[in-house]
């Protein structure tokens, strides 16, 4: 006859051990039925809002899931001793049984392989899918200093652009909301001179590029062209107000003095505009004065941009194709291009260089409003949009971006530094990045409850004449701040 070998017999052990338990178990909850009485008389007595027969159901339904947990950690703790008992009886053989501990034998090895495969594979594709979208912040091996030099303040609402003058003196322009543009003197931070021919806020300015000019663009439908004369004070000693990048520190927003900010000294005010441009049918957003400063270009909420002539202030052309209201403006340093950008989510490139024809190409790499796009000294175009997103594209081949810069807020107007080619990006969360054009972060400009703004950023400026002072940003906290940016050479290859 045919003999049992050692394995069936234990696996009939098992069985039969199995099946006495279970009666065991059911002998167990017999005499246990007594239970939920006796639980039940010692709850009688406790004070209780719950009716009677609603607290006599819920002890009932409790002692069924008591029994069945009991009942589960028992049957756990016999197959335990069972599997243990087996294994000890298989060891001698080198086997154990499926379900058996897992700090032991080829399962624990096998488990761990394929968890550590399990957690390689995870690393890598995290790590591939967050390297293209955090590309913004690559750490640096060394970091920017950059300093607040001073501070500009005593406009009445918030300053929406800036700009610095290409022609001696070097004095520092912002427009805002509160109808007025102010020119001030870069090292003392005084008001030299106001102007307030507008009847709305005041969206742009711009200087001309070799004579003692400013173009303004506004609210009330209108750009202004103005001539100024200003005379510099003496310098001051600088005050120590000076911080180093990292402080992060922002304890809380500087709530605004009640009633009116702190006006500026007394200076002198132009309220008549020598030249005004009426061709516009909505909120002129910006302006820009082409290369040679004979003509200049203005972006308004009409959806059109308008090309003027300076010396007649006729319209030479008007510049259709957006198809929702345009956000800014911009033109070449050195050829006759323009480049408008709008909510869109396009921005088009406007060639005049060829007096018999005006092409235009449309540019779409963004997801939302364009908030502006600027060239640069090269082949470059730096576009800034809502999506979060700042793009460099090349004029040679514009159909993809050659760098893409993901930020963690919408980018305002923004501005590329000539010499050092430096992106300054003012967002609306507060802060201020600077890239370089291969889109790696440089620097953020320091920002707590004792310095930098308080409110969105709204435009940025660079001044490459004065190494003092060489980047200006205005928000919507009534102010504009100078900064000193000294970016290492290292940095700079890099």
């Amino acid at each position: 006859m045919p003999v049992e070998s050692g394995n069936s017999a234990a696996a009939r052990q098992v069985k039969q051990k199995r099946k006495s338990h279970s009666l065991s178990i059911r002998r167990t909850n017999s005499t246990e039925q007594d239970r939920p009485g006796m639980q039940r008389d010692m709850l009688e007595g406790q004070d209780s809002k719950l009716p009677m027969a609603l607290r006599s159901n819920l002890l009932d339904l409790f002692g069924q899931i008591e029994r069945e947990f009991e009942n589960l950690y028992i049957e756990n703790l016999e197959l335990r001793r069972e599997i243990e008992s087996l294994n000890e009886r298989l060891a001698g053989e080198g086997q154990t049984v499926d379900g058996g501990d897992l700090s032991k034998g080829a399962l624990k090895t096998k488990a761990s392989h394929s968890t550590s495969q399990l957690s390689q594979k995870l690393k890598t594709t995290y790590k591939a899918s967050t390297s293209k979208i955090v590309s913004s912040f690559k750490a640096t091996t060394s970091r920017a200093v950059c300093q607040l030099v001073k501070e500009y303040v005593g406009h009445r609402d918030g300053i929406w652009d800036l700009a610095v003058t290409r022609v001696q003196p070097l004095v520092l322009g912002t427009a805002s909301a509160d109808h007025c543009c102010m020119l001030w003197s870069i090292e003392t931070g005084k008001c030299l001179l106001k102007y307030a021919g507008h009847a709305g806020s005041v969206n742009s300015i711009k200087f001309h590029p070799t004579e003692q000019m400013a173009l303004t663009a506004s609210g009330d439908q209108t750009a202004h062209i103005w001539r100024y004369m200003v005379q510099l004070p003496l310098p001051q000693p600088p005050a120590d107000i000076s911080a180093s990048l990292d402080d992060d520190v922002d304890f809380s927003d500087k709530d605004e003095a009640d009633g009116e900010a702190e006006g500026p000294n007394e200076c002198p005010t132009i309220r008549v505009a020598m030249t005004t441009l009426k061709s516009h049918q909505g909120v002129v957003i910006a302006a820009d004065w082409l290369v040679g400063g004979k003509q200049v270009v203005t972006a308004s909420w009409d959806r059109a941009a308008n090309l003027y002539d300076v010396e007649t202030s006729e319209l030479v052309h008007t510049l259709t194709g957006h198809d929702q209201e345009l956000t800014h403006c911009c033109t070449h340093p050195t050829q006759r291009l323009v480049v408008t950008s709008s909510r869109d989510t396009t921005f088009r490139l406007w060639d005049f260089r060829d007096p018999s024809i005006h092409s235009v190409n449309v540019f779409q790499g963004h997801t939302d409003t364009v908030t502006s796009a600027v060239f640069t000294v090269g082949d470059n175009v730096v576009s800034g949009s809502d999506d979060r997103t700042v793009k460099v594209w090349d004029l040679k081949n514009m159909r993809s971006p050659i760098a893409t810069i993901r930020t963690d807020s919408a980018v305002n107007r923004i501005s590329v530094s000539a010499n050092q080619r430096i992106i300054a990006l003012p967002h609306d969360n507060r802060q201020v990045r600077l890239f370089d054009m291969n889109g790696v972060r440089l620097a953020r400009l320091p920002r707590s409850n004792r310095q930098g703004h308080r409110r969105m950023v709204c435009c940025s400026a660079w001044n490459e004449e004065n190494q003092a002072c060489n980047l200006f940003t205005c928000g919507f906290d009534r102010q504009a701040i100078g900064w000193n940016i000294n970016i290492p050479a290292l940095l700079q290859e890099k």
